[in-house]
C-alpha cells in the first residue's frame, strides 16, 4: 500500500470520509476540485490536509487506536510484535509500524504488487 492509502484507510476507520464517499460527494458537488476536500468525523468539511499524519505521527496513531475494541487491541499487539520481529518492546515500533499492525488488524491492509 502506498502512505497515501494507508493514511486515508485509517482516517476512514476513524470516521473520515474521503473520496468517493456519499456525504463527500454530496457535500462538494459541482466543485472542481472537490477532491481536495473531506468531512472530518465530528461533520466538518475540510481540506483533505487536515487528515492527521498516521504514519509519521504517534500521537495520530494513539488517537486511531482509540477505535479498536478489546479484541482488536489484542490482535494489534500481535500483529505489531510480528512486525517487529520481536526484538523490542512495543512501545519502541514507529508509527508507520502501528499503521501497519492497525490496518491489518483491521483488514485493510493490502500487499505490494511485485
Amino acid at each position: 500500500m502506498s502512505q497515501e492509502e494507508q493514511r486515508i484507510a485509517i482516517a476512514e476507520a476513524c470516521g473520515w470520509k474521503c473520496n468517493g464517499h456519499a456525504d463527500q460527494i454530496a457535500a462538494t458537488v459541482g466543485w472542481e476540485f472537490a477532491c481536495q476536500f473531506v468531512i472530518a468525523p465530528e461533520g466538518k468539511l475540510v481540506t483533505h490536509n487536515s487528515i492527521p499524519d498516521y504514519l509519521n505521527d504517534l500521537n495520530a496513531m494513539h488517537e486511531a487506536e482509540k477505535v479498536l475494541n478489546e479484541k482488536q487491541e489484542d490482535i494489534m499487539n500481535s500483529t505489531l510484535w510480528n512486525i517487529m520481529d520481536g526484538r523490542k518492546y512495543l512501545w519502541h515500533a514507529t508509527a508507520s509500524q502501528r499503521a501497519e499492525a492497525f490496518l491489518r488488524t483491521i483488514g485493510k491492509w493490502k500487499e505490494a504488487k511485485p
